[in-house]
């Protein structure tokens, strides 16, 4: 099994090359082995592009014949904005395929395995598939949940505050962990945060230097008073800004923030929670896979009481600030009792010049 699973460990890392570029298309790698020999590798590089299977047959030209095919997800089986990938792998004469998991994708779920079974290619499914499944897991959530992979991010003293009785925030983090925040942003679909996190700060929301993706930003209005002289504003027409809120007032202010580049969305519901629940599924619809949310605590709680947080990345810094006015990490309701088990499947604990980084996913119990 350990020999077994090195071309797809392998399929993995290539699969992982694609992260940023390939969204809302899962990652995908792909190895073809002849014996002990790799004679094809190949990833889905880009949004539209070959996929990883067609990639690793170009490079295995005419040695596929009798090969084996190591895949992360199930061949697709339909044109979408390429041909069928199972179509190549039987006319490329591949013998076996081992699929680390099945494609949640309803034009797929099962059928690219069938039909490659059909025409007498040795099917195996499974091999590393949690770790195929972590990677995939905000596609696999817009498939089957309809909504965006939600990630948390913030820096918090070693008090737990992430701002001061005075609301300072800035600086908590050091250099190195605001660069790893910046590549983070690139990554993204979208960045939401609160608007009383933008009159406090006057954020840009934006990676730099710039990433593979050029992330949306949301601002969490309810009542749509986004300061106008603001940078999210003044770039609006450049990287847009959507204004998430829960009616759209008819007023001066809500005309001139649309004059000047921004989305009012009006979010149904009549909690925050509900709001914030008709946002994700909106995004979900316009195909977002990933939404990064950098505050505030008002809008971390509403997440988390809403249980919508997937994936947190928070930055602890070696610093005490205190005060029963300094403002915690999560607002909202909370839980009553304090949790049995760990929020956090297999966290990631780095040290960032002096700031402790902890990322993971978050589980709900």
């Amino acid at each position: 099994m350990c020999v077994q699973s090195d071309p797809m460990r392998r399929a993995l890392e290539l699969a992982e090359l694609g992260r940023g570029y390939v969204e809302p298309n899962p990652m995908v790698g792909c190895v073809i082995v002849d014996g002990v020999d790799r004679i094809g590798e190949g990833w889905h590089r880009k949004f539209g592009g070959a996929h990883a299977e067609i990639e690793a047959l170009r490079a295995a030209g005419s040695r596929a014949r009798g090969a084996t095919m190591y895949v992360t997800l199930e061949p697709c089986c339909h044109h979408g904005k390429t041909p069928p990938c199972t179509a190549a792998i039987i006319a490329e004469g591949i013998r076996r395929v081992v699929v680390a998991q099945e494609d949640p994708f309803p034009a797929v779920g099962g059928q690219g395995i069938a039909r490659l079974r059909e025409a007498g290619i040795a099917v195996e499914v499974g091999l590393l598939r949690d770790e195929a499944e972590q990677l995939n897991a905000p596609y696999r959530t817009l498939i089957r949940k309809g909504r965006p992979w939600i990630i948390a991010k913030w820096a918090m003293t070693l008090d737990g505050k992430i701002a001061s009785r005075a609301r300072a925030s800035r600086w908590i983090s050091g250099e190195t962990s605001r660069r790893q925040v910046h590549r983070l942003r690139g990554l993204m679909d979208a960045i939401m945060v609160g608007r009383e996190t933008v009159v406090r700060d006057d954020p840009q929301l934006t990676a730099r230097p710039p990433g593979p993706r050029t992330p949306a930003r949301i601002v969490l209005d309810r009542h749509v008073a986004l300061p106008p002289s603001c940078r999210l504003v003044a770039t609006s027409r450049q990287i847009p800004v959507i204004v998430a809120t829960g009616t759209a007032p008819n007023t001066a202010a809500t005309a001139r923030l649309q004059e000047l580049g921004c989305e009012i969305l009006t979010c149904a519901g009549t909690s925050p929670e509900e709001r914030l629940r008709s946002l994700c599924k909106e995004l979900g619809r316009r195909r977002m896979s990933n939404v990064l949310v950098e505050g505030g605590a008002e809008v971390f709680g509403t997440l988390h009481d809403a249980r919508l947080i997937d994936e947190i990345h928070v930055f602890v810094a070696p610093k005490l600030v205190g005060g029963r006015d300094a403002v915690s990490a999560f607002g909202g309701t909370g839980s009553q009792f304090i949790p049995k088990n760990s929020s956090l499947i297999d966290p990631v604990v780095e040290i960032l010049d002096k700031d402790v980084y902890i990322s993971g996913r978050v589980i709900y119990h």
